[in-house]
């Protein structure tokens, strides 16, 4: 069987997510101070876990409606609107999702016909180019630098814009860079595409991971509701990574084509998330602050450790990852990585998994203990010593 010829050369032309790579080379690995996915080290809350679990023990194994259970996304839509000012009817405006993961695939598929040009902000999450990809569409990858501090501009935005632009991914606050986007920048994005028949799919899933100022949706800006799908979730705000639960909101005539996408491709998601996840809606809020202050600590300690080090690193205000400057010590990423890696048994993943203009920087989570980061830090400085002394 010549599997080159059967299998599809789109997929075939996808690159493996090279965090995954970075994460399975230390499965088994002995000693090993790993900083490299971002999952929060916390629990799925209490009372989370129970209202799931009281809903197995009432029996709720059944489909839901292919949206969403109707509480849920009444709950989703009551948060929206409180935490960031958005308003979506729940019945017609907000699906249920997967993780946010199937709602961005959605999202393109239902929007891109081929040769449709997706602009794609870098260094950004691994998933969207490929995703582009799959739908037939084309990436146009725009790269942000740490002198604008990784934030899209309008300026640049006007560069790659063509008559063949059909969506603006728009990625903030921003894996792997920890950038944000401030009301102040948005607006001349907004007016920028105001006239313009182009939408905006606003990854919003770490909308609670913010320090010193709350997150700014685009969808809440003037005129820009109409042209925008806010895709947001449960993995990071609330711990809740393995329950999968996710969503999309957007113009009731886009929601329509991505629920007849997940309809045959997914059916619903899983009923015992939606119950857990209701309850994360309604009384979550005081776990979101506690682990937001807690990654806010973390985030000081590992931005001061590094700088100490002697490693340059742009401060993140958004997310739980810092991208440090590497590119000093005479190594692409991968072999920076790598070396610390096999040397020193600190794993963390190069800046070219988020796209070559990665090179010269490191992804690195503060998804994890303050004890944990220590030593990862300690081991990076006897690295960087003997880097010194070749």
């Amino acid at each position: 069987m010549d599997y080159q010829d059967i299998l599809s050369k789109r997929a075939q032309s996808l690159k493996p997510s090279g965090i995954r790579r970075f994460f399975d080379m230390i499965q088994g690995a002995v000693d090993v101070v790993a900083l490299t996915v971002g999952q929060p080290d916390f629990d799925t809350p209490w009372h989370i876990r129970e209202a799931g679990i009281e809903s197995l023990r009432q029996g709720k194994t059944y489909y839901t409606s292919n949206a969403g259970l109707p509480e849920m996304r009444r709950q989703i839509a009551d948060y929206l609107s409180r935490r960031f000012d958005l308003s979506y009817d729940p019945q017609e405006e907000i699906i249920v999702t997967i993780g946010g993961s199937e709602a961005i695939d959605m999202a393109m598929r239902a929007l891109i016909d081929p040769g449709d040009e997706v602009i794609v902000p870098q260094p950004s999450f691994v998933c969207y180019s490929p995703l582009v990809t799959m739908a037939g569409g084309v990436p146009i990858e725009l790269v942000t630098t740490e002198k604008t501090g990784f934030k899209l501009t309008a300026q640049a935005l006007a560069s790659v814009l063509t008559e063949r632009t059909k969506l603006l991914v728009l990625p903030y606050p921003n894996n792997p860079t920890g950038a944000i986007m401030t009301r102040e920048d948005l607006e001349p994005i907004a007016e920028l595409l105001a006239e313009r028949n182009i939408m905006v799919l606003s990854d919003e899933i770490y909308a609670e991971m913010t320090y010193g100022r709350r997150h700014v949706s685009i969808a809440s800006l003037p005129h820009m509701r109409e042209r925008t799908i806010v895709v947001n979730g449960f993995s990071k705000a609330y711990a809740m990574t393995g329950w999968r639960m996710g969503y999309a909101a957007a113009p009731a005539p886009i929601a329509a084509q991505m629920l007849k996408l997940h309809q045959y491709g997914i059916m619903c998601a899983p009923t015992t998330s939606q119950y857990a996840a209701i309850e994360a809606l309604e009384n979550g809020d005081e776990d979101i602050a506690y682990m937001t202050a807690e990654y806010d600590r973390r985030r000081r300690f590992i931005v001061d450790g590094l700088r100490r080090i002697g490693i340059p690193c742009h401060e993140p205000e958004g997310a739980f990852y810092v991208f440090p400057q590497i590119g000093a010590f005479g190594m692409t990423s991968e072999e920076f990585c790598k070396r610390l890696l096999e040397e020193h048994r600190v794993a963390i993943v190069p800046g070219t998994a988020f796209g070559d203009c990665g090179e010269g920087f490191a992804r690195i989570s503060y998804a994890y203990s303050v004890e944990h980061i220590a030593q990862a830090l300690t081991r990076i400085e006897a690295f960087v010593e003997k880097l010194k002394q070749e």
